[in-house]
């Protein structure tokens, strides 16, 4: 899928691809090693990255990567909420770009795909969960209706700090229809 002319007209959102782990990796342990965006804290080898990219397809969500010329500059990806089977219908959604590619409209182009895959497979509520501040991330969720649904302070610790955590939600409508056979997939 392209953008508009103009904005990111040069990028493709596309379905991740087990090759693409390396470069999703490389993207991720920035954020690990240089943010609170993630609480993770040791860096992760391309093949966990390709182990999770392969538990979310196992769970029917999508995974995807932009693209541009050949080289990964984001990713975005749904994740089960919670495990139980009451949670099967709801879905926790990130987005993570290549250090430098913020601001130019990635983010949204991902959303942009994402979202909608989400609604036509079946789930009711995407849920984002931001480590705050981060005015980009809070931003992209906005702009897509997500709304903010609960601040949790001070539940995160990392770089020697205490890190507040909230989450926005986006509920689809009409919901799914709710069948006899969801087999815990979505």
């Amino acid at each position: 899928m392209r953008s508009d002319p103009g904005v990111g007209a040069d990028i493709e959102v596309r379905d991740a691809a087990s090759s693409d782990a390396g470069a999703m990796a490389l993207i991720y342990n920035f954020y690990i090693k240089d943010t609170i965006v993630t609480f993770e804290e040791e860096p992760v080898s391309p093949g966990r990255m390709k182990s999770r990219l392969q538990d979310v397809r196992a769970a029917a969500l999508p995974w995807l990567v932009a693209e541009r010329a050949g080289e990964i500059v984001g990713y975005a990806c749904a994740t089960r909420w919670k495990d139980r089977h009451g949670y099967r219908f709801s879905a926790e959604v990130s987005v993570y770009l290549h250090p430098g590619q913020g601001g130019r409209g990635i983010g949204s182009m991902l959303y942009r795909r994402l979202l909608p895959v989400l609604q036509s497979g079946g789930v009711h509520a995407a849920i984002g969960g931001i480590a705050l501040p981060n005015d980009a991330s809070v931003a992209l969720h906005e702009k897509f209706g997500f709304e903010r649904v609960a601040w949790f302070k001070e539940v995160g610790f990392k770089f020697d700090q205490w890190i507040d955590v909230a989450y926005w939600e986006k509920v689809f409508s009409p919901p799914p229809a709710v069948g006899q056979s969801t087999g815990g997939n979505v």
